[in-house]
């Protein structure tokens, strides 16, 4: 269950990253309370798997979603650029995330 609560967890902060921009500097009010409240619940699903995940796993593997989210919707949404080596880091990524899930004991 920790590990369905971390990946819930991660794509939480996938929208998070996303709602950080349309705050304008933090000088919009909604959305800035938006991002704030997505920012405490990604946190708080991390140490809800933090509970039995182990912590360097649990962050790795948080931010490694994150960091896939993030820059897919770039590529895909905001037509950020695709080269061999982005293709590479996420894969990489992935690959570290894949890697810390059958590799843990639980």
């Amino acid at each position: 269950m920790s590990w369905v609560v971390l990946g819930i967890a991660g794509l939480v902060e996938i929208v998070w990253s996303q709602s950080i921009k349309p705050t304008e500097n933090f000088t919009r009010p909604l959305p800035t309370l938006l991002c704030f409240a997505l920012g405490t619940l990604a946190v708080y699903l991390l140490s809800r798997a933090m509970q039995s995940l182990p912590v360097g796993t649990a962050y790795a593997v948080f931010t490694g979603i994150g960091a896939l989210g993030a820059i897919g919707l770039g590529i895909v949404v905001h037509r950020d650029p695709l080269s061999v080596g982005r293709m590479l880091a996420l894969a990489l990524i992935l690959g570290g995330i894949v890697l810390a899930r059958v590799t843990n004991p639980e």
